[in-house]
């Protein structure tokens, strides 16, 4: 009988040490646009269960940051590195620019291919479209169903400016029917009929709840008499709603609604594939919105109680609804109280995992794996910096801020001045950004603003700014795909530029706040002003 317990007992232990050496699958899933209280886990009115239970069953993220505008988050999601030095902070990446991100930058999910996973993207791209170089299935991705743009039409035909905008893996595709149901069929089309035999990881991101608004007539139906009453986000986005209601324009919120109940539906097709194929336990869901819900009129979102929303650097256009779920790994109900910002998924991820990053550069995020895991609380020793330019050029929206202290600066350039205005909260006091004391704390505002100033020299003198149209003149291409530029079409090795090489540094450091003309190079006062490269 003792015989009989022992070898019992053995084959649990052995079970178990197999089970628990196995590599999670991750999928991480993104919104686009949504707003703090439009999920009911955060008491909105909006039906959104499959979300619900993600954050049941898992952790919700009490303070997840991301920047306030669209590519720059992605950008930061998949290199695990700050937009500024990218080149991708200030404005998205719109079809008539050559923008993407360097070919020399590490993506996550090269890492995750290089440590034997499957790998595939279902939605929104927007990190480049101009050549192959920037292409999903040069960074990483073994599959990729969607759209290289944004704001491609939630119904046929897909397309950005006109021009087609749905592939799959660089073959252009004509589908029918709802685009957020699309996604959810595809997704658990590949999770079902992946290779068994690997793990897998699986990104997807929405264009939901992005304008402009579209919904299943159903769902229109569902939300047409939403009575929403809404408090004021207590930023310029309130304008916006003033002059909607003297131009008698229906509020957006019925149709956000129908929009974002969809993406839910959507997202509940991806968990019965996971429930279906009995790979619930040891499968980490990550859901985040890439930025502050869209407060403005026609946006219909609500970040009720947190001032200000996308495009903004008050906590309603960074600070973002976010959940995760690993039955293996999560205690349910958990609330994570350290601050975690969208840099922080790559090493955290990779190390839930048990995947070497394989970057050659130097990540700014952290591993924030025990925060989760194990509740502890992991402050924050250095400033998180977000910009955006978006959407009038020369009106910056920056912010700095630690643990307790938050400046935000708003910014607005002419020819001859720029005027800029300094809010300094307490943000672990005041985390709805009520009281500004920047009069009452002038060396600090002074020692934050240098800090903006300086982290802000570090952008590309190239990357990307506010420009809501294109050149003059400018035609988009019939179908995107054929448009793109293949790997071989061009050159090897990226373009030098117009300086002569030997000119270069000296040019690099008279440019001062025009930010940089050598790639990821940190300028040092030391060195008077002369940069160094920033490898690991």
């Amino acid at each position: 009988m003792n015989t009989l317990k022992i070898l019992v007992t053995m084959l649990f232990l052995s079970t178990a040490f197999v089970h628990a050496s196995e590599k999670p699958n991750v999928v991480v899933i993104v919104a686009d646009d949504l707003g703090w209280a439009d999920v009911g886990f955060h008491g909105g009115e909006i039906e959104t269960p499959s979300l619900d239970r993600i954050a049941s069953e898992g952790a919700q993220f009490q303070r997840f940051y991301t920047t306030p505008i669209c590519s720059p988050t992605r950008a930061a999601l998949m290199t695990g590195r700050d937009p500024m030095r990218l080149g991708v902070a200030y404005g998205v990446i719109m079809p008539w620019t050559n923008a993407g991100i360097h070919p020399d930058e590490h993506f996550m999910p090269e890492s995750f291919s290089a440590a034997g996973y499957q790998t595939a993207l279902v939605g929104k791209w927007h990190l480049g479209h101009s050549q192959e170089t920037y292409h999903p299935n040069q960074r990483g991705f073994d599959h990729f169903y969607g759209h290289l743009h944004t704001e491609v039409g939630y119904y046929p035909p897909f397309g950005s400016q006109g021009g087609k905008d749905f592939q799959v893996n660089g073959k252009t595709i004509d589908p029918e029917g709802y685009e957020t149901f699309l996604l959810g069929d595809e997704a658990a089309r590949w999770i079902t009929e992946r290779d068994k035999e690997k793990p897998f990881f699986l990104y997807m991101p929405f264009i939901a709840p992005h304008t402009p608004l579209e919904a299943p007539q159903e769902l229109q139906d569902k939300y047409a008499d939403v009575d929403f009453k809404r408090e004021k986000s207590r930023s310029p986005s309130d304008q916006t709603h003033t002059i909607s209601k003297v131009m008698m324009r229906k509020s957006a919120r019925p149709m956000f609604s129908a929009v974002v109940d969809a993406m839910d539906q959507s997202i509940g097709k991806v968990l019965k594939a996971l429930d279906d194929q009995g790979i619930v336990d040891n499968t980490i869901v990550l859901f985040f919105s890439d930025n502050g819900g869209a407060v403005y009129s026609v946006g219909g979102a609500y970040n009720y109680p947190f001032r200000g929303g996308k495009g903004e650097t008050f906590e309603g256009g960074i600070r973002v609804t976010s959940t995760i779920r690993w039955p293996q790994g999560i205690k349910p109900g958990t609330k994570v109280e350290s601050i975690i910002s969208v840099m922080d998924v790559f090493p955290t991820l990779a190390a839930a995992a048990g995947v070497t990053p394989l970057n050659r550069r130097n990540l700014d995020g952290r591993n924030m794996l025990p925060a989760i895991t194990e509740n502890k609380t992991i402050p924050l020793d250095d400033y998180l910096f977000f910009a955006s330019e978006t959407p009038l050029r020369g009106q910056f929206a920056l912010t700095a801020f630690d643990q307790r202290w938050k400046l935000v600066q708003e910014v607005r350039q002419g020819f001859l001045s720029a005027d800029v205005t300094n809010y300094l909260f307490d943000i672990e006091a005041d985390p709805y950004e009520r009281n500004n004391l920047a009069s009452e704390h002038p060396q600090k505002v002074q020692k934050m603003a240098k800090a903006i100033r300086d982290w802000r020299m570090l952008y590309p003198v190239n990357g990307t700014r506010s420009n809501l149209v294109p050149p003059p003149g400018w035609r988009a291409p019939l179908d995107w795909n054929a448009s793109m530029r293949r790997l071989d079409e061009l050159q090897t090795t990226p373009a030098p530029g117009m300086p002569p090489k030997y000119a270069l540094k000296t040019l690099d450091i008279m440019h001062g706040e025009g930010g940089r003309l050598i790639y990821d190079c940190v300028p040092k006062p030391w060195l008077a002003g002369w940069c160094v490269e920033n490898p690991k």
